[in-house]
């Protein structure tokens, strides 16, 4: 017993125990991206990834990540408390943080929609395919369909932008910032999947107004919704634990998009 013991202690000080617990070993990477700017992601995959994802938090979009992985806000966002189950789908995984220039309140607020934010993911983008060499998606979450929409409505794949793009909660009515719906999205050229809960309660989601969304999306090659119905909505109706976060239904939601990415 005491040798099992030892063992696991060993394990966790070489940061070991997600291996032997089954999950994809977490790292975090900081890569240059504008002059004297880095950007910061937590990363994960399995041996093999069929594709990779790059996952935009929403609110503020600042995790704070620290060298170790720990995070200051957002382990319970959505896409963040199941980038695990999304490296089980045969993904490779890069959960992105607030750039070094926005590590400060506000954080991504604001800057979700300008050239500095575009050039920061570009770069995230290459790297995972100089790792995997696979194709690359965006999916964003809430405030995080606002980065992901938008960067996909100004790179091409050409250009280095993303192989696919999927939208959660999506942000459909904003008075601060353009909400998705306003953005250019005939220039996404890309598959583009759209999830929603039907009783999805943020004033900022509503989900009659899920067909105007779709309808503009007229230059995606292959297009969806798919809907999501019951689940458990607890708290603030904009927080990760309400409908908007698919309270509940993570590995199905889960699921469902990484089918679609690796659809062909």
């Amino acid at each position: 017993m005491r040798r099992f013991i030892a063992i696991l202690i060993v394990a966790a000080s070489l940061g070991l125990w997600q291996v032997s617990s089954g999950q994809a070993p977490e790292k975090v990477i900081t890569i240059p991206t504008r002059p004297g700017i880095t950007q910061r992601f937590l990363y994960l995959a399995p041996e093999h990834p069929k594709a990779a994802v790059i996952l935009f938090p929403g609110g503020h979009g600042g995790l704070e990540l620290s060298q170790d992985g720990g995070m200051a806000w957002g382990k319970g966002n959505f896409l963040v408390r199941t980038r695990q189950q999304f490296a089980e789908q045969e993904l490779a995984v890069a959960v992105v943080d607030a750039p070094s220039d926005r590590q400060r309140l506000a954080f991504t607020g604001g800057f979700r929609q300008k050239p500095e934010h575009v050039a920061d993911i570009k770069a995230v983008i290459a790297w995972l395919k100089q790792q995997h060499n696979v194709p690359v998606w965006l999916i964003g979450t809430s405030r995080g369909t606002q980065s992901a929409a938008f960067i996909a409505t100004q790179l091409s794949v050409a250009e280095g932008g993303p192989d696919g793009l999927v939208l959660t909660s999506t942000i459909l009515t904003d008075h601060k910032e353009r909400a998705v719906p306003e953005m250019p999205l005939e220039k996404i050229a890309v598959p583009t999947l759209v999830v929603h809960h039907e009783h999805d309660g943020c004033n900022h989601c509503p989900y009659r107004d899920v067909p105007f969304l779709m309808k503009k999306l007229t230059g995606a090659p292959r297009k969806e919704l798919i809907t999501i119905t019951g689940g458990e909505s607890r708290g603030d109706p904009c927080e990760a634990f309400a409908h908007h976060g698919y309270n509940g239904q993570e590995k199905e939601v889960v699921s469902k998009i990484a089918g679609w990415i690796r659809f062909k």
